[in-house]
């Protein structure tokens, strides 16, 4: 009997092992909602976006080794209603008439691709969709830099010939998603989110 405890307590442990907590692909999303009430222009932000149905963890600000970009459409068929889902996520929300709601979550990625890079996310309220997204990456790309020791210049680290960052002879590449909406003159509450969602 404890020969079967063991070999099953084995199994368990290669069915759920580290390995398995560590996201293979990570899909970019976005979505904006108004409502009367602030719960459900929630919703209808997350509805946008395609996440929804999905129970959401958020999660700080790691980007796996080796995790791989996909779409959209092809990211959402790989979950199931209800899967419990790890998230970076930004959220902003007002309903103060004519007030321009942002969100942005930025992507470091290293060229090295066994390094692991960063996500971050901002939130607020009359930032421009390139406002929002300069900051993102920027903050994204100096997270990363400190990993390596160092101090991070974006105006002297972004090679605008290449579109990429250079820190430290490293490649660095970022990217971005962003989200806004103005709120509506009857005062709507009007939210946004932004997320980087990480598929196990």
């Amino acid at each position: 009997m404890g020969v079967v405890k063991d070999y099953i307590g084995v199994i368990l442990l290669k069915i759920v092992s580290i390995n398995s907590w560590v996201p293979k692909k990570i899909f970019l999303t976005k979505g904006a909602g108004q409502h009367r009430e602030k719960l459900a222009s929630f919703e209808l932000a997350l509805r946008e976006a395609g996440i929804a149905s999905l129970n959401l963890i958020t999660v700080s600000s790691i980007l796996p080794p080796k995790c791989e970009f996909i779409d959209r459409k092809a990211g959402v068929k790989l979950l199931s209603h209800g899967q419990v889902v790890p998230i970076v996520l930004a959220r902003s929300e007002s309903n103060k008439p004519s007030e321009l709601v942002s969100s942005g979550v930025g992507v470091a990625v290293p060229r090295e691709r066994e390094d692991y890079g960063y996500l971050s996310e901002h939130h607020g309220v009359n930032l421009t969709d390139e406002q929002m997204e300069e900051y993102v990456e920027d903050l994204a790309a100096e997270m990363l830099a400190t990993t390596y020791g160092l101090k991070f210049d974006p105006d002297a680290s972004w090679d605008e010939k290449r579109e990429l960052w250079k820190i430290d002879d490293r490649i660095v590449n970022t990217r971005s998603v962003i989200q806004t909406a103005t709120v509506s003159p009857d005062g709507l509450w009007t939210t946004t989110v932004a997320a980087a969602v990480l598929i196990l």
